[in-house]
């Protein structure tokens, strides 16, 4: 059985080399392990990669970042606690480009959504306009292309707070496709079309700086393909 094999359907490696490992995540997978699931998710496929398959290998992975469940995408790990360490210190001034389906049609083609974002006790984030409350954020976006009913946005995370997309886009009234927490509980689209695209950053040991694309998933077109 070759390495690759060991990984589920959907999770492909984009690049690998001795510090880093770049990968394009399902929707559907979990970055990391919650209370009732520790197993099927990219970091644990991940580490049995590495370890190829000998649960006794001492070789591990580190996660810099995390994308939702249902996002799909570019996600990085780290293959020591240093080269994680390096990689988060410079996060601001890492650039990361999402793509997103939207409801509607936005009458500003292109703009920057600011707000302090907030958790409450059912984890689920909010915007406040009091700083002691939140953290501020920035999400700037741009519409690609739109029909009736949808539309396409490229989105350009200027902060990286959590669930901070598709907290904004709500809060725009163009809440992202597929989205029951933060958008329309009646919506019975089969993904969350949000993807994270693109991420560029320099090298923590080579200082190159490098720059990571994923395809838009099909699924994404179809919506704005179709008005049906």
């Amino acid at each position: 059985m070759t390495k690759k094999r060991r990984l589920p359907k959907g999770l492909e490696i984009v690049y690998e080399d001795d510090d880093i490992l770049v990968v394009d995540k399902p929707a559907g997978l979990l970055t990391v392990g919650t209370a009732t699931n520790k197993l099927r998710t990219a970091y644990s496929f991940l580490t049995d990669y590495v370890r190829k398959g000998n649960p006794k290998s001492r070789k591990q992975i580190f996660t810099v970042h995390r994308l939702d469940q249902w996002t799909s995408g570019v996600l990085i790990f780290a293959k020591s606690e240093e080269v994680k360490e390096r990689l988060q210190d410079q996060w601001k001034d890492t650039e990361k480009k999402y793509i997103a389906v939207v409801h509607g049609r936005l009458k500003q083609k292109e703009g920057i959504i600011t707000s302090y974002l907030a958790e409450n006790k059912a984890y689920t984030v909010y915007s406040t306009n009091d700083e002691t409350k939140g953290k501020l954020a920035h999400t700037a976006y741009k519409v690609l292309k739109e029909n009736e009913r949808f539309s396409l946005l490229e989105i350009t995370l200027l902060t990286g707070r959590k669930n901070q997309i598709r907290v904004h886009m709500a809060d725009k009234g163009h809440p992202v496709v597929g989205d029951r927490k933060y958008g329309k509980i009646k919506d019975e689209r089969k993904r969350l079309a949000l993807h994270s695209q693109s991420i560029s950053f320099s090298h923590p040991t080579s200082g190159r700086q490098m720059t990571f694309k994923t395809k838009v998933p099909h699924y994404f077109h179809q919506l704005l393909d179709n008005t049906a």
